[in-house]
């Protein structure tokens, strides 16, 4: 089983004025392909709150997959890819990259999302969208790669190789 953590960056959501639809269908979606949700959480878009919530899921919790959803577009309040990268230890670009290639298929305005994702220890950590939609869409492409990916990261798997 592969063990996940949740942040879901959003202002009016910490403050209860809108429910938070994208983490529970992170959650959902991610427990359906055999992930255990070890921590959910909602937080303001405040850069070390985030920041110091993927420090603890990773280095306290060692979560295998961090997904954080929202605060990755062009609001002076996102600061959700910032706060990843004072955490990452390593670039994970591809990941991104083929998230905005697919989501691009379905919106040209995925081109404004500046999510990223890295590697911080044994913990895979990726931003997500903040749409509930395009959050299902996302995790129906990417989620049974990033598990090979974790396979390799925690030593379980040495090749990417298909046969």
């Amino acid at each position: 089983m592969y063990t996940l953590g949740i942040i879901t960056s959003s202002d009016k959501g910490y403050k209860g004025e809108r429910n938070d639809e994208s983490g529970k269908v992170i959650a959902e979606i991610a427990k359906m392909r055999g992930f255990e949700v070890k921590r959910y959480i909602v937080l303001p878009d405040e850069k070390d709150l985030l920041r110091d919530e993927m420090i603890y899921q990773s280095d306290e919790l060692s979560v295998n997959l961090i997904l954080t959803t929202g605060g990755t577009g062009f609001s002076h309040r996102d600061v959700t890819p910032e706060a990843t990268m004072e955490v990452i230890e390593r670039l994970a670009l591809g990941i991104p990259e083929a998230i905005r290639s697919y989501s691009m298929l379905i919106t040209k305005r995925a081109m404004l999302s500046r999510a990223t994702a890295g590697i911080r220890g044994e913990t895979l950590i990726v931003n997500m969208p903040g749409s509930p939609k395009a959050c299902r869409e996302v995790l129906d492409y990417i989620l049974e790669d990033l598990k090979h990916g974790i396979d390799i990261l925690k030593g379980d798997s040495k090749e990417c190789a298909r046969k």
